[in-house]
């Protein structure tokens, strides 16, 4: 299937205004109808090791599960364990490449993966990355991040308000690479047209309230590119203490998957004779059969034509 005409797709990266480097990595298909992002973890660079082998393996390894896959299966059980496969096989080879290398040691990274198919959206996350979707004018976080912060908001120990002010915003309590096996949270959620669905790092969403974050997709019409690159220049604005990196996705129409075969137009099911265009025709056409009626014509015609010079010479 291919949804690149059901999705505008745009990506935004920046190391922010504190970091010499970036460590976050993103890949997004408007084919696939898939997104991956990941911000990475760990000294000289390990972080961006880490969040390169996630970006670079899960997208493949989708592409050639989705090509081997019968259209008919492509349903959202199947797809939350596809996701949920190809995290854990990113995760064994972040981990084992952290084992073997010293200079990897302790590396791992976040991810959030949105995969589009039959209306629906599948999205898998590990760690404090976010998706968030705007449907009718109203933002709304779909993930719960996997941070000590989140714990203690839902233990009650401190408020959404207080957590905002908080010193342990960057401490996540399930990343991808860090132990031999990892859980990944997946859910299927049903899709809209007109939604836009926004991933990112923490450097956007800890610097950049989600009122705030509201309020640049309504300034920018929730229009990927301008969106996406507002939502930068925002965090930035706001000190860019961290890497900050976006993907956002508008879902245009219906995200269905196109058929399998194209059929010949049925005059009696389809559009009325006006609406019936040159281009249709040509689509649509009987094939070569439909030339016999006009060589039939032609012959009649010539056959005409000779008589009458026949007719005329006799005479």
């Amino acid at each position: 299937m291919d949804l690149s005409q059901n999705l505008e797709i745009a990506t935004c990266t920046d190391p922010g205004m504190v970091r010499s480097h970036n460590e976050d990595s993103i890949a997004a298909d408007g084919e696939m109808g898939l997104a991956v992002l990941a911000d990475g973890m760990g000294g000289y660079n390990a972080g961006e090791v880490a969040s390169g082998i996630a970006v670079a393996m899960i997208p493949a390894e989708i592409r050639k599960a989705l090509a081997a896959c019968p259209p008919g299966d492509l349903n959202g059980a199947r797809m939350e364990r596809l996701i949920s496969e190809q995290a854990a096989r990113a995760n064994s080879t972040i981990y084992e490449a952290a084992q073997k290398e010293a200079r990897y040691r302790g590396m791992g990274t976040t991810l959030v993966v949105a995969l589009w198919h039959d209306n629906h959206v599948t999205v898998g996350h590990i760690g404090d990355s976010r998706l968030y979707r705007l449907r009718d004018d109203k933002l709304e976080q779909v993930t719960r991040d996997h941070s000590l912060l989140q714990e203690q908001i839902d233990s009650g120990m401190i408020t959404r308000e207080a957590a905002k002010l908080s010193n342990n915003k960057n401490l996540v309590t399930r990343a991808l690479g860090i132990d031999a096996e990892v859980d990944t949270e997946v859910h299927v959620y049903e899709t809209k047209p007109g939604d836009t669905y926004l991933l990112c790092s923490d450097g956007l969403s800890a610097m950049v309230r989600d009122e705030e974050i509201a309020r640049v997709l309504e300034a920018t019409g929730a229009a990927p590119r301008e969106a996406g690159e507002a939502l930068i220049a925002a965090a930035n604005a706001a000190g860019g203490e961290d890497n900050v990196t976006v993907v956002l996705f508008e879902l245009l129409s219906e995200a269905l998957p196109e058929p399998e075969s194209t059929e010949v137009l049925d005059a009696t099911s389809q559009a009325e004779p006006d609406d019936v265009t040159v281009e249709d025709v040509r689509m649509h056409g009987a094939g070569k059969g439909s030339r016999w009626p006009a060589l039939l014509l032609l012959l009649v015609i010539l056959a005409v034509a000779a008589f009458v010079l026949w007719w005329s010479l006799v005479r």
